[in-house]
């Protein structure tokens, strides 16, 4: 015996999962986010008949960055500092604009842009 039910609680209970949705994923949208910590965000998107909500989370900040511990002692601090000098003294670094207004590094020698000091 096939049986349905009726389209009036079929919309309430869409409308009551769209708002139970949004509200949970909104309240998570104003975590604030700082250094070391995690920060979520999502939306919702629907139909009539359909719902879906999808949420993203990981660590706040630059995925493409890697962060470098400093130096521990003064001599490595006096040995970075040297290094970066060499490097500057080579390599001469300029910011120019290319063909198209796009500023980019250029260098005096090759191998800088990976960080080749010799």
């Amino acid at each position: 015996m096939l049986t349905f039910r009726t389209a009036k609680a079929v919309l309430v209970s869409w409308t009551a999962a769209r708002v139970v949705a949004v509200a949970m994923l909104t309240a998570v949208n104003w975590v604030p986010a700082q250094a070391g910590q995690f920060l979520i965000v999502g939306g919702c998107t629907g139909g009539r008949n359909s719902l879906n909500c999808v949420a993203r989370y990981g660590e706040a900040g630059d995925p493409y960055v890697r962060q470098i511990p400093p130096p521990e002692t003064e001599a490595d601090k006096a040995r970075w500092s040297e290094r970066d000098h060499k490097w500057i003294d080579r390599c001469r670094p300029a910011v120019v604009q290319d063909t198209l207004g796009v500023p980019r590094y250029r260098y005096a020698a090759r191998g800088c842009e990976f960080g080749v000091i010799e």
